[in-house]
């Protein structure tokens, strides 16, 4: 990458990993916060069929983590166009 000096550079990663982390904060909340934590809460809530709680611990973490990556990737996209660093 070809950053214009070291501060563009640190402001480039400083964004990346605060946005990094955002995403796992997320990701956390969901299969641990959703799955474990709230399970009995939610599992009084039907979801085609299953209890809640029992769907986020199953698959509601699975999909989650693909939608973040989605996300990531159009987020980085944007972060390397804002600092001339895309492709």
């Amino acid at each position: 990458m070809a950053f214009k000096d070291e501060e563009q550079a640190k402001a480039y990663w400083a964004e990346n990993i605060s946005l990094l982390f955002k995403l796992l904060a997320v990701w956390f909340v969901v299969s641990f916060g959703f799955g474990i934590l709230l399970v009995d809460v939610l599992n009084e809530v039907r979801f085609f069929g299953f209890k809640l709680g029992f769907w986020f611990s199953q698959q509601g973490s699975i999909y989650t983590f693909v939608a973040l990556i989605f996300v990531y990737v159009v987020k980085m996209n944007t972060l390397d166009k804002k600092y001339g660093v895309d492709e």
